[in-house]
């Protein structure tokens, strides 16, 4: 909406403007372009008789005289009496007065009193009228906005909307099984007869469910795309103002118009940020917020069987949703988008790298097998950003190696080699990587090295990049415990080099920490036997979670003893092997002193 102040000082300009051009056009006509004495016929006569005068110009009424001297005066005959008549009444003598120039000119008396009216009375008025006109343009506008408040602010793409490039499901990498549930809807948006004839009712809403940057939107949008039917995509916080009943009102505004375009589809982005399980009113946001949610429910019962509308939203907080939303008839159908994994991560890079000169070198297998629990979302950026670096650099073509960089930049940050560390910081970060390196290399279930470095990038100091030899939906108890051990390999590699530990170990710590409580607590797999602790709330695809204590004084110190020979048992077996290769480790971290980084292949040659 405009601002009210906004608007008033563009009216006060604009009256400002007004009356300076009013005076600009009075002052124009008002100044005497120059002080001319005025003479009467008798002294004019007298002027004639002595030979001072050189010519007159006689105008209508008016006369203007130049003498010999060029200098002028002014002076006025009687109305319907020749001047030269005048003259000679008044004593000029006729010989002489024939000797004087005389010029006539005819002036339109008519056309200078309308000009005159023109200026003085009907311009003042128009502007006064132009500026009342803009000031009741404004009003309008602004009332017209009021009453417009509560209009969806939808986006229309599609058959009927502004022309937007088409997305099609051949535009979505992966997603197999996604695509195939969702192709019935694209073929009740074509072929609605086909399945009312039948008595079959297609499912109202389908909510997407998935983390950030899997995929949703974009899915829907292919829907729309398959379909070729008008595609309406709304964000939930869209609907919420400060204003009571404004949410209510763009609800029911956007249902109305989404009749208007059937059949067609309605998208609706983040639908927790309205639609979180209802409860007591603490303030009235939350009061706008449900009134808003209740709107919702009841346009999505409003529909009739042969309603050709279906309602898509996406939210990655299914667990925050009102229960009203998710029965049946409302949102009948949910589908699960998982993050990629290594053949639709390549499939998905494939797609990005359309219209981009990728080099000889280039191979998109390992960048895929180097991103593993990346979005779709995190791959596009990775081509971005490697895209950003071939342009920076001046090179015609994207490099493997730019891709790989990119991989490092999205994952951690930008490299900080401008960091000046001393060759004692230097000295205890290689050992430190050389550590989780040795440690996960010799270890059966942990996962291969594919990288290590000493080159800081974003909060890290060094880092060394592991990839799993396969994808894996589940994991054992050895696998979490050789994880452990490899997490505390750099804390006990500087305990054993130098004899005592720096700061640069405290989130490995926190970490082998948080496996081995979730071990003992969440999965069962400890000596206190298949129980879970704790009642957890788990905030979906967010990596948080709260935990409400449901067990006694006496388990809670059982819990922490059995943690505590978790990460014990863990310690003695890296410590073990960091003693009995204390060579190897020597060499791994004398090679990064010198070299900063070093890469699988050569690290492979290190440890044999």
């Amino acid at each position: 909406m405009k601002s009210p102040i906004k608007g008033l000082l563009k009216n006060i300009f604009v009256v400002i403007l007004i009356f300076l051009f009013i005076g600009a056009i009075f002052g124009l006509f008002s100044t005497p372009e120059e002080s001319i004495p005025a003479v009467s016929i008798t002294e004019l006569a007298e002027q004639i008789n002595s030979e001072e005068v050189k010519e007159i110009k006689v105008m209508g009424n008016n006369i203007s005289i130049t003498y010999n001297d060029d200098s002028k005066a002014t002076s006025k005959k009687e109305i319907g009496e020749t001047l030269s008549q005048a003259l000679l009444n008044y004593g000029a003598d006729q010989e002489k007065l024939k000797a004087v120039s005389f010029v006539f000119e005819e002036i339109d008396e008519s056309w200078m009193n309308i000009l005159s009216f023109l200026i003085m009375f009907v311009l003042p008025l128009l502007l006064i009228g132009v500026f009342f006109f803009i000031i009741f343009k404004n009003a309008k506008t602004g009332a017209a906005q009021t009453f417009d408040f509560t209009k969806t602010k939808a986006k229309v793409f599609g058959a009927e909307g502004h022309p937007k490039e088409k997305i099609t499901f051949k535009d979505v990498a992966g997603l197999k099984e996604e695509k195939q549930e969702l192709e019935e809807i694209v073929d009740f948006l074509k072929n609605p007869q086909k399945y009312l004839k039948m008595g079959a009712r297609i499912p109202k809403g389908v909510l997407l469910i998935g983390p950030s940057g899997c995929g949703k939107t974009l899915l829907a949008r292919a829907i729309a795309g398959e379909s070729n039917v008008p595609f309406f995509s709304v964000a939930g916080s869209s609907f919420v103002e400060m204003f009571v009943g404004v949410g209510s009102g763009r609800v029911r505004s956007l249902f109305s118009m989404a009749k208007k375009h059937q059949p067609c589809l309605v998208f609706i982005d983040e639908l927790d940020s309205i639609g979180r399980i209802r409860g007591s009113v603490v303030s009235g946001g939350n009061e706008e917020r449900e009134q808003t949610l209740n709107q919702l429910l009841t346009e999505m019962d409003g529909f009739e069987q042969n309603d050709k509308i279906i309602i898509l939203a996406a939210t990655n907080r299914p667990d925050v949703l009102d229960p009203a939303l998710l029965r049946p008839g409302r949102f009948d159908r949910k589908v699960v988008i998982n993050l990629p994994d290594i053949q639709e991560r390549e499939d998905i890079l494939r797609i990005h790298s359309r219209g981009k000169p990728l080099g000889d070198d280039v191979n998109l297998r390992e960048v895929a097998e180097r991103t593993p629990g990346f979005s779709g979302a995190d791959l596009s950026n990775v081509f971005n950003e490697a895209a950003i670096s071939s342009a920076k650099e001046d090179s015609k073509t994207i490099s493997q190696q730019q891709l790989l960089n990119a991989i490092e930049k999205v994952l951690l940050g930008t490299e900080r080699r401008s960091h000046i560390m001393t060759d004692k910081e230097k000295e205890i970060i290689a050992y430190h990587e050389a550590g989780h390196a040795l440690v996960s290399h010799k270890l059966s279930n942990a996962e291969p090295v594919r990288k290590i470095s000493i080159i800081g990038r974003g909060l890290a100091a060094g880092y060394t990049l592991k990839v799993p030899k396969e994808e894996k939906m589940l994991k054992n108890k050895r696998e979490f415990e050789a994880e452990i051990a490899v997490l505390l390999g750099g804390h006990l590699t500087e305990k054993i080099v130098f004899g005592e530990t720096t700061t640069g170990s405290s989130d490995d710590l926190n970490k082998a920490s948080s496996i081995a409580r979730d071990i003992v607590k969440k999965y069962g797999m400890s000596e206190m036997g298949p129980v879970t602790f704790g009642k957890r709330q788990s905030l979906m695809f967010l990596g948080d979670e709260s935990e409400t204590i449901n067990y006694s004084e006496a388990t809670a110190i059982k819990i922490d003893e059995e943690v505590n020979r978790i990460i014990n048992k863990a310690r003695k077996e890296a410590e073990e092997i960091l003693t009995k290769n204390r060579k190897v480790l020597d060499k791994i971290a004398g090679t990064l002193i010198k070299k900063e980084t070093i890469e699988r292949e050569e690290f492979e040659r290190l440890v044999k």
